[in-house]
């Protein structure tokens, strides 16, 4: 057989196992890398280049970026905003404002790193206004595939036209010039999704959804009784406990207030100091009134509002310190120690606010102490106050099993925590440095992912964790393809048979053709490599008929963003496919007939913009 066979051969497999989805798709990925190299249609150098390829570590380094932005909770408040502005009961309008926001930022960070950076905003929406993920999904995806037009960074493929154009003797196009092409593409993809996507998209999760974490601090104050008479007091210059031991403080006078920690004022985690200083914070349990005598009598101040009106929720769970509760395994090494609210753990960042056996709050009154203390039992729970970063440093351990990870509550319930300006920065300082092309896309994601963790925003095994592997591997495996496709000749020999098709029906049928091999060609190989196969074949039909180049390379590029009808047609479509819980045939369902909006306006508008 003929390299060219072989290469339609090992694509016609790959197809098939990846529609049936009986094997692995990661495994179809690299079994079609080694297909390529076995049958010698590629050296092994080729065959392995992908997971080499600037893109693929690109695509790794945003993933990175995108989980900084999460941690931080910048995520969590764009989500917000989202909410807020759409409302929990309009799809129509939660629809609009997410597909614009993605197509605006995939303008200025492309189509992967704007996907990447808003779906687990997304997500998180999904399960907290009760919707499905797959009616979000691909309608976040397909409308970053039409943003991907607005303007000159969108996409690697423009800049090719743009630069395709210059070199064959025309003017180039400007930075918004494709924007005239762009918010038709834009605005149909809309409607179609808002008016028809409920009916062409499944009803379905993907195979594990976060929990929601949003009421999550509500939750655990009640349940332990502390959704109210909690106070956090904070200590004026003028209060007599400056420079003084925390065993100074006395509340044998207010009967009514239980003290329960002293907070260092620039942590927000336990006293650590010897002895008390103006800013800190004295956390106290009871009544009202007391809380409030015992306030005026030595000089302190309410935290806030909330804390005057001992609202434990905003007291104990804000961007500086959180909740999180534990449960006591069979074999715990803390099994028989003794603990009391109040108390402050062994390494000295956390303190114990609450303990509840079987499910009720246990007093020294009715359970097993000693000298006070609570003796721990298995199945005891225990509900532990610090900052984020004490939570996550000390909860790794085996004595206790973690309900609900610090980490996974902050992402989503505590919006602009720490270090989300320095995201942000970094985010913007990426933005301008693909906008300007200072530096290749890759060293931009790399610089901003090193600037991630420099910043403490992200350790480096957290960093690892944030990669997505799959998309990672899927992506680096299967760029051999189009490397096979332009070695062996086999997309040359395509595109020459179809402009000789069409060639003498006139500009028009040229476009069409040139959009109908595009698209085909864009579900199988990167849009990138489809269009740097097409480009020089329509600049030359174009010089032949004796037209302008300008039409043909702005319809090339509308082809080459319309990689909608299955998952392996661009990264960000096989981004979803797992939080979606797509199968393969769900994506044409909904791309067909953004494909066909796609070809009216490369073939019908176009050419009423951009004149032959």
């Amino acid at each position: 057989m003929s390299p060219i066979a072989y290469t339609g051969l090992i694509i016609a497999v790959a197809v098939v196992l990846f529609v049936t989805n009986k094997v692995p798709v990661v495994l179809v990925a690299i079994g079609t890398s080694l297909a390529l190299w076995a049958t010698g249609v590629l050296t092994l150098p080729q065959a392995l280049s992908g997971f080499g390829d600037p893109a693929v570590i690109f695509i790794a380094s945003l993933f990175v970026v995108s989980s900084g932005l999460e941690v931080t909770g910048v995520t969590a408040w764009a989500g917000q905003l989202l909410i807020k502005g759409a409302g929990e009961e309009s799809r129509s309008r939660l629809l609009l404002l997410m597909m614009g926001l993605v197509a605006l930022l995939v303008a200025l960070i492309s189509l992967n790193g704007a996907v990447a950076a808003l779906l687990p905003v997304v997500v998180v929406i999904a399960v907290r206004l009760r919707r499905n993920s797959s009616q979000l999904l691909m309608p976040l995806v397909f409308a970053g595939h039409a943003g991907s037009m607005l303007a000159l960074t969108g996409t690697p493929v423009n800049v090719l036209v743009s630069e395709a154009g210059i070199d064959a003797g025309v003017q180039g196009f400007g930075f918004f010039e494709f924007a005239l092409a762009g918010i038709p593409l834009l605005a149909g993809t809309m409607a179609i999704i808002v008016l028809f996507g409920e009916k062409l998209l499944p009803q379905r999760n993907g195979a594990t959804m976060p929990t929601d974490f949003s009421r999550h601090a509500k939750t655990l104050v009640e349940q332990y009784g502390l959704a109210s008479g909690v106070y956090q007091l904070r200590v004026r210059v003028t209060c007599p406990y400056v420079g003084q031991p925390a065993s100074v403080i006395d509340l044998s006078a207010y009967p009514g207030l239980q003290f329960v920690a002293l907070q260092e004022g620039e942590s927000a985690g336990p006293l650590r100091r010897g002895t008390i200083a103006e800013g800190d914070h004295i956390l106290l349990r009871g009544e009202a009134e007391a809380a409030a005598n015992f306030a005026a009598a030595l000089h302190l101040a309410f935290r806030d509002e909330s804390a005057a009106a001992g609202e434990g929720e905003e007291t104990l769970f804000n961007r500086r310190s959180g909740l999180a509760e534990v449960v006591i395994p069979p074999r715990s090494g803390l099994i028989g120690q003794s603990v009391f609210p109040g108390m402050v753990t062994q390494s000295g960042d956390l303190i114990v606010l609450a303990v509840q056996r079987s499910g009720a709050e246990i007093a020294a009154a009715n359970a097993t102490t000693d000298a006070g203390g609570i003796v721990l039992q298995a199945g005891d729970t225990m509900l532990l106050q610090g900052t984020w970063k004490a939570l996550d440093t000390h909860l790794d351990d085996p004595d206790v099993l973690v309900v609900s990870s610090p980490d996974l509550v902050r992402r989503q319930a505590v919006p602009m925590g720490p270090g989300a300006k320095q995201a942000v920065i970094i985010l913007f300082a990426m933005v301008l440095l693909l906008a300007t092309g200072v530096v290749p896309s890759a060293v931009a994601g790399l610089l901003a992912a090193g600037a991630i963790i420099l910043c403490g925003i992200m350790t480096v095994e957290q960093s690892y964790r944030a990669i997505g592997w799959t998309t990672v591997i899927l992506v680096g495996a299967m760029m051999p393809l189009s490397t096979a496709m332009i070695e062996t000749g086999a997309a040359k020999m395509l595109a020459d048979r179809l402009v000789t098709m069409v060639g003498d029906a006139g500009p028009m049928a040229l476009l069409a053709g040139l959009f109908v091999l595009t698209a085909v060609m864009g579900q199988l190989i990167s849009n990138t490599a489809t269009a740097l196969i097409v480009i020089p074949i329509g600049v030359a039909a174009a010089a032949s008929m004796g037209i302008s180049p300008r039409p043909v390379l702005m319809s090339t590029a509308v082809a080459a963003a319309a990689s909608f009808l299955t998952p392996i047609a661009t990264p960000t479509n096989l981004m979803v496919m797992g939080p979606g819980g797509y199968a393969f045939s769900d994506y044409w369902k909904l791309g067909l007939p953004l494909l066909i909006w796609f070809f009216i306006v490369a073939v019908f508008i176009v050419p009423l913009i951009w004149r032959f």
